[in-house]
């Protein structure tokens, strides 16, 4: 073959070569894990990430990434992780048990590298306020905005029903864009008793599950409400799906069903349910793996190439 032929062809083959190349990079970015932040009780050692690639197995990463350093009691808790369209991943979690007028929250780019913590005081407007707790972080993409929704108790503001005055929750809302600015404070759902730990969930256009936690003293159990509206009314609020002194709901959806997590806390297991209409309820406990120790967290997905990059990160930790 002449040698301006076989030049021809090796240019022709390197350039096929990049062409793949730069797509399986490409298909690397965009191939979705799902990620479930985590802690370890006492709360006081930080952030923790467990990941599965079937939804229904998980692993912990190995590391915490993030260490409490605002709030009373300086503790990390039921943190909640949403991504932005820019890609910026924002954190937000409970600061301490009680005491704070707010909620931590931070922000990274590739869950290892954290912006400075600060405190968003979210109910300086009434010092009564006895805590803020689960924030949880809800992207909404019609409107280009995060919802952060949250439990506090404000004594003597709602009947007393089963609990006493200083754990009597309701759930609270603000609206943000940035970060930086936000709404008012408001009510989101008050169902007339105690309710705590809410995660909303998008199935179509017009159409949001709340999966929350009925905090009496009879049940302690979890429930869905549901609205046209992401900013509510919710109602026609379901019968108990979990086994009593349950907390702490995060809901994926993989294939055609939407599997729910919980912390059966006095059952000492993380259970989860499986449902397709939001209806009907299949207990999938023996189904799911979770590491031992594991508590409240959500999901969320992340790129394979976060995840990736967070392994090699935790890697060179463990070798120094």
């Amino acid at each position: 073959m002449p040698k301006a032929s076989k030049t021809k062809l090796m240019k022709k083959y390197l350039a096929i070569i990049l062409i793949l190349s730069l797509f399986l990079v490409a298909n690397a970015q965009k191939k979705q894990v799902y990620m479930f932040t985590s802690f370890n009780e006492p709360a006081t050692e930080g952030l923790r990430f467990l990941y599965s690639y079937d939804g229904y197995h998980w692993t912990d990463a190995g590391s915490t990434f993030i260490k409490p350093e605002i709030g009373k009691q300086k503790v990390m808790r039921d943190a909640s992780i949403a991504q932005g369209p820019d890609g910026t991943f924002h954190l937000v979690w409970t600061s301490s048990w009680r005491g704070d007028l707010g909620f931590g929250y931070a922000s990274s780019k590739d869950l290892i590298h954290w912006s400075k913590q600060r405190m968003i005081n979210v109910m300086a407007y009434d010092t009564s306020t006895v805590n803020v707790w689960a924030p949880e972080l809800f992207y909404d993409n019609e409107g280009k905005r995060f919802l952060i929704v949250w439990a506090s108790t404000i004594p003597y503001k709602f009947p007393k029903g089963e609990e006493d005055e200083r754990n009597n929750h309701r759930l609270y809302y603000t609206v943000t864009k940035d970060f930086k600015t936000f709404t008012p404070t408001r009510l989101f759902f008050d169902p007339g008793y105690s309710v705590i730990d809410a995660m909303l969930v998008k199935r179509a256009p017009k159409d949001y599950v709340m999966v929350v936690k009925d905090n009496t003293r009879k049940g302690r159990n979890i429930k869905v409400a549901f609205s046209s509206n992401v900013e509510g009314p919710y109602t026609n609020v379901s019968a108990a799906f979990t086994p009593d002194f349950s907390e702490g709901p995060s809901t994926i959806k993989v294939g055609n069903d939407w599997l729910i997590y919980f912390d059966a806390y006095r059952g000492k297991y993380y259970g989860a349910v499986k449902t397709s209409d939001f209806k009907t309820f299949t207990d999938i406990s023996k189904e799911v793996s979770v590491p031992q120790g594991h508590k409240h967290g959500t999901i969320f997905m992340a790129s394979e190439k976060i995840l990736d990059n967070l392994k090699k990160e935790v890697a060179t930790r463990k070798s120094k």
